[in-house]
């Protein structure tokens, strides 16, 4: 039996200059030298790399990215355990005017603030994420309908009360907008259908005025024959596709449990 050892690696032939000129900018200051742990100055650069991948830098909150990996691993853990979970879509009301009368750098200093809300508003085991723009997302997991609405109250308060300086002798109060939905714990679909049905509701809370929370309480939902198409494509068994109406059933086969 051969056994191959593997020739280490010397790190002056590694261009990790521009990675650790980055981690330092991102507020990475506790690398080992290189010259006196080289594996584990390695091993460094690479945990920073990966941090600063999921990572919001104006924030530092999850990003996009980190986010819908969450979303649609908790989709498969609904699923399997049929615990309840929430999604939340949040929104500054009238995010713009604040830019275009304070300019963007007070635009930032709001988002920041209400990030460092967002996020003592919530348990550890939750997801807080800026989605894009002003808009920012949440994943509770194991979340009751009771426990939920409350987080959402909770946080639409404490924005609310929120007085963010954003330059010498300029405080600015903000509010928010909420929408939520519960994931379906019979159906397993897709973390863009999760989000719509959030955003729908969010959408609802800005056209009723702003400043409030609107929650999609239903854990069942009916799905497009594109969006069937989208999750599932055709079927080659001659069984009844997903979603098609099933003879001798009362219930369309959306509102059915599908096999992992």
């Amino acid at each position: 039996m051969t056994s191959h050892s593997i020739s280490p690696i010397d790190l002056r032939d590694l261009r990790l200059d521009d990675a650790r000129a980055l981690l330092e900018h991102g507020g990475a200051s506790d690398l080992p030298a290189p010259e006196a742990a080289p594996t584990a100055y390695l091993q460094g650069v690479i945990d920073g790399l990966c941090e600063l991948s999921l990572t919001d830098p104006l924030t530092g909150l999850a990003n996009r990215r980190h986010f819908r990996a969450v979303l649609a691993r908790e989709i498969e853990v609904v699923v399997r355990s049929g615990n309840p979970a929430l999604l939340l879509m949040l929104d500054i009301d009238r995010f713009k005017a604040i830019n275009d009368a304070h300019g963007h750098l007070a635009g930032d200093r709001v988002l920041q603030a209400a990030a460092r809300c967002l996020a003592a508003c919530v348990r550890p085991q939750d997801t807080v994420a800026r989605y894009g723009g002003e808009e920012f997302a949440i994943v509770l997991p194991d979340c009751q309908l009771n426990y939920g609405e409350a987080v959402a109250e909770r946080i639409r308060q404490a924005v609310a009360s929120l007085s963010i300086e954003v330059a010498p002798g300029l405080a600015l109060q903000i509010t928010l907008s909420v929408g939520g939905a519960f994931a379906p714990t019979k159906t397993r679909y897709t973390p863009d259908l999760w989000v719509e049905r959030a955003d729908n509701q969010l959408y609802q809370a800005k056209a009723q005025g702003r400043n409030r929370v609107y929650i999609d309480h239903q854990q069942v939902i009916s799905v497009s024959p594109e969006e069937k198409s989208l999750l599932f494509g055709a079927l080659s068994t001659g069984e009844p596709a997903w979603g098609e109406n099933i003879p001798g059933t009362e219930e369309n086969s959306a509102m059915q449990k599908v096999n992992p």
